[in-house]
């Protein structure tokens, strides 16, 4: 099971990186209703539950652990530098806030993030929660993951404790991610697979909601619950959705939109951050069409021409490394 393609996951990640842009780009109600914030935190929120699935499921399947930091840094780091080097000469920052960005504790006190660039402290969470995985599994084998459940809560209570209800510091944000990690573990047991299926195909459709309520801040002690809301509306479609939903979530714009996810994330908010994001309100908007149509363009380019030839020399490593490892002893 841990082989097999999720196709309804494309739709997932697809809505997770609308979400974001939806609430970085549009007036969605009044500003003081907080809408928007919210929108985009609920779109973080189901992007790091995604990650934690997908990461924890690879590992579980494949635990050389040097084979996946190879991979991973090979499909975050090339486009993520580029956007940090771009961002470094627009902003004419100093070194310490280039090399808080380029090894990605840019999120943690005291925060070192360019302007332009604030919203690349998630791939600062991610590597974290990378290098992080990786140690536990190279110190106890794929059986460590088997805590990351237990660290989200641990993480939740520490949230609790220091009233961090949002936060892009790791320690205070990082259950997100672990509540993905933990359906992930979920998803490999039988039992609670066969539970999961009994519950009506609506809800995962009735749980959304909540967690935008979760990542909305009127709605205070809620937002300790948001990584498992999400976690939860995600893990129940796994297995039981809607038929419309399921069609939506496998179509092909969603599985085009969740393949540019990643350049759209890195891209949107460094564009809004110019020319095309100034200007008084109605020019501002005004400037919105050509704001998304370059986005995506460029999202494009990179996710086809540039991504792809890193991830492919990832692979290509990681499978030479394999192969000389396996070739050591008889040497």
């Amino acid at each position: 099971m841990t082989d097999r393609r999720i196709d309804i996951l494309d739709g997932w990640r697809a809505l997770s990186i609308l979400l974001v842009l939806a609430g970085h780009w549009l007036p969605i109600g009044p500003k003081a209703w907080g809408l928007n914030g919210a929108v985009a935190a609920t779109g973080m929120v189901l992007f790091f539950n995604l990650s934690g699935f997908l990461i924890t499921r690879l590992l579980f399947s494949d635990p050389r652990v040097l084979n996946f930091l190879i991979r991973r840094v090979f499909r975050i780091v090339p486009l993520a530098w580029v956007a940090m080097l771009i961002l470094m000469v627009w902003n004419g920052a100093d070194f310490r806030t280039l090399l808080a960005n380029l090894l990605f504790f840019s999120n943690l006190p005291p925060q070192h993030l360019f302007a332009g660039g604030e919203h690349l402290w998630s791939l600062c969470v991610e590597m974290q929660f990378y290098m992080g995985v990786a140690l536990l599994v190279s110190l106890a084998g794929k059986r460590a993951l088997y805590a990351l459940p237990v660290i989200a809560i641990a993480v939740t209570l520490l949230r609790v404790w220091q009233g961090a209800t949002i936060s892009i510091v790791t320690w205070q944000r990082v259950d997100e991610i672990l509540a993905g990690a933990t359906v992930a573990l979920l998803f490999n047991s039988p039992a609670a697979s066969a539970r999961i299926r009994k519950l009506p195909a609506i809800t995962p459709l009735l749980i959304l909601p909540i967690v935008f309520a979760a990542a909305h801040p009127a709605t205070g002690p809620l937002n300790y619950l948001r990584p498992y809301l999400a976690a939860a509306a995600m893990g129940i479609s796994l297995f039981s959705a809607p038929e419309a939903m399921v069609r939506l979530f496998r179509s092909r714009a969603a599985v085009y939109v969740a393949a540019t996810s990643y350049a759209l994330y890195v891209v949107h908010a460094m564009l809004a951050a110019s020319w095309l994001g100034s200007g008084e309100k109605l020019v501002k908007y005004a400037k919105r069409p050509l704001l998304i149509v370059l986005t995506f363009a460029i999202a494009h380019l990179s996710t086809f021409h540039f991504e792809a030839r890193m991830i492919g020399l990832g692979k290509k490593l990681a499978i030479r490394w394999a192969g000389e490892r396996r070739a050591s002893p008889a040497g």
